[in-house]
């Protein structure tokens, strides 16, 4: 890869297609579900060593529930093992962990992992791995608004951005989808108003280095313009 490439700051991903990875290799969804989350450390490793400072991975929407049950159950599963073992390599790697989404939802034994993990990550500057789980832009947006009411301050564009949960890491110069569909699917509109979008037919669990590089080699091709000329 070429070490003159411009590297995003921030970038987003929405991890697509691991249910249709698993159906296609004859397996049950949970399978491409496990492969998908085995993939995560693969993809943050190599973001960071690119040069990335803050990923954002979306995990788990706010929609996610409306899925068959076994499937949310094996979904969380995987974000509590996930969370156990994260402590220790992010803390070696000098990653912040932080995640954005309403965790009223979740159970109390993922939210206690998860709010240990932030707090003792809350120090470290070199990166951030920002989790959306139980996230949608749509109720994000409300919830911003809301703060601002509530405070009786004016709604302004300043303002909303300063209330969402990103609004100390930044807007994601870009937003990666895997699994070939070409939709943002409720993740960080509100953010994404300029970010340059890239999608790919690759499932998420095949999603690996090189991949990665073709979206960071496409974006470091493209001239924003923000409106401009």
């Amino acid at each position: 890869m070429d070490a003159n490439l411009k590297i995003p700051t921030h970038v987003g991903i929405i991890m697509d297609g691991n249910g249709r990875w698993a159906t296609l290799r004859g397996k049950k969804r949970s399978y491409g579900h496990n492969a998908g989350s085995n993939n995560v450390d693969r993809i943050v490793t190599h973001a960071f060593n690119r040069g990335v400072k803050t990923l954002t991975l979306y995990a788990f929407s706010s929609e996610n529930w409306a899925r068959p049950k076994e499937e949310v159950d094996e979904l969380m599963r995987l974000l509590k093992v996930y969370f156990k073992k994260f402590i220790k390599k992010v803390l070696k790697n000098k990653i912040r962990l932080f995640v954005m989404g309403d965790m009223s939802k979740l159970s109390p034994d993922i939210v206690k992992i998860i709010e240990e993990d932030m707090e003792a990550t809350k120090h470290l500057t070199d990166h951030v791995l920002n989790i959306a789980i139980n996230y949608g832009s749509r109720s994000e947006i409300v919830m911003a608004v809301n703060k601002l009411l509530a405070e009786g301050k004016e709604v302004t564009e300043q303002g909303i951005s300063e209330n969402l949960y990103t609004a100390e890491f930044g807007e994601p110069d870009l937003i990666i989808r895997t699994g070939g569909e070409l939709r943002l699917s409720n993740f960080m509109m509100y953010q994404g108003a300029y970010s340059e979008l890239y999608f790919t037919d690759v499932l998420w669990p095949d999603f690996d280095e090189g991949e990665l590089d073709k979206a960071l080699s496409s974006f470091s091709e493209r001239k924003r313009r923000f409106g401009k000329i």
